[in-house]
């Protein structure tokens, strides 16, 4: 460390402290404490009870929250196999190919995902590849935003990954899908585990494009909360919030617990 007293420490340490505090744990806490509160007109929130948490559960929410779970992990899976794919292709490219497809994959989170949204909305509005008022363009939209993510985490794995595990399965006569299937996707499980787990996470609370896009019939979660809050239900758009928060955590959970067995 480049801090050499003890007095330094504590005070960078107190420093870290108070931004973890101020700009995460706070705001965080805020929007828990909202959900429980039946009004806030003075410094603590008076009326405490589980009512908005009951509606959240119910209803129109709780279908957003299906929505919002099935999108996730759909849109998680293929951006998953597709940016495994793309990142497996281009390691044995020359290298304008590699720095073309990087630049490609990226493309998606250089750029608002407002237009990524309305580019989807424009391209698939027609036929033969009429997506729009369906729920395959809200996965399509999360698909495209995550994909960057997940190519992003198997290519650094892949930097990382010691050749000699594959050299040595080639010397022994292995075909290359038997080197693919039995030692490099092996190796990579925790990176692939990574990208699994940021891919659903980032499209749990995907707004920008899904706002765009989204039919009636197939709307997420943090649409409903935005759409609550514009109306000015905040303590119901907290409790919602919170929901969110407990059940992404919950998955990522889930598919930490997975990728651990796994590897």
């Amino acid at each position: 460390m480049l801090l050499w007293t003890r007095a330094s420490r504590v005070i960078t340490w107190t420093i870290f402290a108070v931004v973890v505090l101020v700009v995460f744990v706070a705001p965080i806490a805020t929007v828990v404490i909202a959900g429980f509160a039946g009004s806030w007109t003075g410094p603590l929130p008076s009326n405490l009870g589980l009512n908005h948490f009951g509606d959240a559960l119910s209803g129109e929410n709780l279908a957003s929250l299906s929505v919002s779970i099935q999108t996730a992990f759909i849109a998680g899976a293929i951006a998953l196999v597709l940016g495994t794919w793309a990142a497996l292709s281009s390691r044995e490219a020359p290298a304008p190919i590699r720095r073309f497809t990087d630049a490609v994959f990226h493309l998606p989170i250089a750029v608002p995902s407002v237009a990524i949204g309305l580019g989807l909305l424009i391209s698939f509005n027609s036929k033969p590849l009429l997506l729009g008022g369906t729920r395959w363009i809200v996965i399509v939209a999360h698909t495209v935003l995550v994909l960057a993510f997940a190519f992003s985490s198997v290519t650094a794995a892949l930097e990382r990954l010691d050749p000699a595990y594959k050299q040595a399965a080639e010397s022994l006569g292995a075909s290359p899908f038997r080197v693919l299937t039995r030692v490099t996707l092996p190796l990579l499980t925790p990176a692939l585990g990574a990208a699994a787990g940021l891919a659903v996470a980032l499209s749990m609370g995907e707004l920008g494009a899904t706002v765009m896009v989204y039919p009636a019939t197939w709307k997420t979660l943090p649409v409903t909360i935005f759409g609550l809050s514009d109306r000015g239900q905040v303590f119901s758009a907290a409790a919602c919030t919170t929901v969110l928060l407990a059940t992404t955590l919950v998955a990522l959970t889930v598919l930490g617990r997975i990728r651990t067995r796994a590897a």
